[in-house]
Parts: C-alpha cells; structure tokens; sequence
C-alpha cells in the first residue's frame, strides 16, 4: 500500500538565491517568444502563434535535416543551379567540390542561399525532395503551423512558422552536439574565404551560443537565439523585429534575472518490520527544477506506508515529484540511505507479519518520522 504525501510533510532543501521578480520588458517585434531550452517551456509570449514569414531562420532546419541525414564527411560537388540564387551567398563555384560540414557552416554563418540548395540537392535527391523531409521533421517534433516551400527561407506562398514553433525547433536542434557546435563558432575559414557569424550576440551578450539569423524585405528581421548561464539555457526568438539585438538581450536579461535552476532533496524515515532497526531513512536522489525566484514547488511523495527488512543501501523505495506554480515538474527516486538487515531472531511467518501490522496500525505507528 502506498501513500501519497504533501510537501508540508518533507524536510526540504532549495539551492538557490531568492529575489524580486523584475517587470516584463517590451519588445518591438510583431511576435515574440521565449522558452526554457531544455524542456521547451514558454515563459514569454507575444502574438507567439501567429504563422508568419521567418527568412533565413528556416535554415535551422535546413541544417537539422542535413545533419541527421548525412555523413560531415561526405563530398558535395556544386551544381550550376546551387549557385544561381539571389541572396546571401558563401560564394560557391560551380564545379567545385565541399565536404558537407564545410557547406553547414557557409549555410549558418553566411547564411548562404548557395549552400542551402547544394545541401538540399545532395541530402534529399531535389530540393523538393528535401523539402518534403523538411515537413516531415516539422510533424514529427509536433509544429502544426510551420510549413517550409524551400530550404534557405526566401519568400514564397505558405512558407511559414510562429515565434512559439521557431523556438521549439531551435530548441530541438540546440541538443545536437554538431548543430550547437556550428552555430557557436564566431567565425571560420574555409578554402581561403573567412566566414563571420551573423548572429552577433556571440560578440555583445554573455552566455550567447546561437542560434541564427533572417532576413527579408517582406518578413523583416527574424532572430534566434540562445543563451546559457550557470548550466540554465533559454531560447529566443522575435519576428518582424527593428530592434532586435535590443530586445533579445532585455529578453534574455529578464530570464536570468527572474528564472532558476534549483536543487531539490527530502528525506524521510519509515517504519521497518523484522529489521534490525526500527526505522528505515529515506531520501530523494537530487534534481533540480526550474522556478521563478522566489517561487516554491509543490511536492508528493509516494512511498509504502512501511517496509519489510531486509532492506539494501541505494534501493529505490518510493519517488517524489516536485511541481512548479507555472506547471513544469520533476521526479526522482526515493533511496534507502543505509542498509538494514533482517533480524534473523524474528523471522516471521506470514500471519505473524499480518498481525504485527494490524498491531501497528492499532497503536498509530504508520506515521512518517521526517528526518
């Protein structure tokens, strides 16, 4: 039988400073968004689900497609046709031959329209082709409104996202190892030409590590990125946006000024039958949760009402959940923090053990001993 607990209950241990939570700064953009990293949670929103045009943004999953697809190693000879777009360019040759991690960083720090058809081309047989595996990843990571026509984000009919779908995309590709490491690089050189990032938050904020950039006459300025400060990431993204380098970095500021990573612990004791002790100390492996400061969660534990001996040092024997006021939750296991043997003296049978429970029960003896 098991018992579900308040978090009155639990001696609890939070990791972390506590301050006054700073006003929402405003932005400029026609929608914005901003997110937790590692669990896609939206903490900001403006206009956040209004499909919209996002430019060379799209090249997030240009890159994500490309990188779960194809090997970096791979050689990629450049067509005419990869180098007869308008645009941003890495000033591809036709006839010239790259590997294709080459072309993934002329796509995310040039923003190169070259290298996006020439990825296209290899990675999906056409451009429609991967196109079609572009969507596919859309509906696979759950983004109703997004629909891509082309794979480097110049305009055209349908081809579009909202700040929320761009931010979850971005959070997505940020757990890639290569997709982060190409999208942090400042600059590099390739084949005698020096590519400088766009995203120019690398250079101005701090903890900047991604994502990208976009442009267009009709879509305006796009911006993706992503920051990370003391193991805690947020990713953010506005559209139509004039002053976008502003307000990412007031975004930003806020959500490092008003959002935390906590550890989380309990511990208990418990009731133990034909142990050699007692009592049984219980405590929850840390975890930590992401709170406004100054919040606090709401926590269960779910542990027996009392344990049989013998019991093993690290043995899961029951697991707390801790929730935050705006939703997000953790769990983890609740451990034995010591051994206890059975007491070889009283070995019982299992009617003897039924009444030694009901003993117990009848002298109030289930009541948790919090450590």
């Amino acid at each position: 039988m098991k018992r579900w607990l308040c978090g009155a209950l639990i001696f609890l241990t939070l990791t972390g400073s506590v301050s006054a939570v700073s006003d929402t700064p405003e932005t400029s953009a026609g929608a914005a968004a901003l997110l937790h990293a590692d669990t896609g949670t939206l903490l900001y929103a403006e206009n956040a689900d209004a499909p919209m045009g996002i430019a060379s943004t799209t090249k997030i999953m240009t890159a994500l497609v490309v990188i779960e697809h194809c090997d970096l190693d791979d050689p990629v000879k450049i067509l005419p046709e990869d180098t007869d777009v308008e645009g941003s360019s890495m000033y591809l040759q036709a006839g010239e031959t790259c590997t294709v991690e080459e072309l993934l960083y002329g796509l995310m720090l040039a923003s190169g329209n070259d290298a996006a058809l020439a990825l296209a081309r290899y990675c999906g047989g056409t451009v429609e082709g991967f196109v079609e595996l572009m969507n596919q990843k859309a509906a696979e990571l759950g983004l109703t409104q997004t629909h891509f026509c082309n794979p480097h984000g110049l305009d055209a009919e349908g081809h579009v996202s909202t700040a929320k779908e761009l931010g979850l995309l971005a959070c997505h590709a940020m757990e890639n190892n290569t997709f982060r490491e190409i999208v942090s690089t400042n600059d590099i050189t390739i084949k005698n030409l020096t590519y400088v990032n766009h995203n120019k938050l690398l250079r101005t904020y701090d903890g900047c590590i991604g994502v990208k950039t976009g442009y267009t006459e009709a879509c305006g300025r796009i911006l993706v990125s992503c920051a990370e400060r003391d193991g805690t990431r947020f990713v953010c993204v506005t559209i139509s946006d004039p002053d976008d380098w502003t307000d990412h970095a007031a975004l930003l500021d806020w959500a490092f000024e008003n959002w935390e990573y906590r550890e989380i612990t309990a511990s208990y004791e418990l009731s133990v039958l034909s142990g050699t002790e007692p009592l049984c100390a219980a405590e929850a492996i840390p975890a930590r949760l992401l709170l406004r400061r100054g919040e606090q969660p709401t926590l269960r534990a779910e542990l027996p009402r009392f344990l049989f001996a013998p019991l093993r040092k690290g043995e899961t024997i029951g697991t707390l959940t801790a929730t935050s006021p705006d939703g997000l939750s953790v769990q983890t296991p609740l451990i034995c923090r010591s051994d206890v043997p059975a007491d070889v003296s009283m070995c019982l049978t299992p009617m003897e053990r039924m009444q030694r429970i009901w003993r117990l029960a009848g002298h109030g003896m289930f009541a948790y001993h919090i450590h």
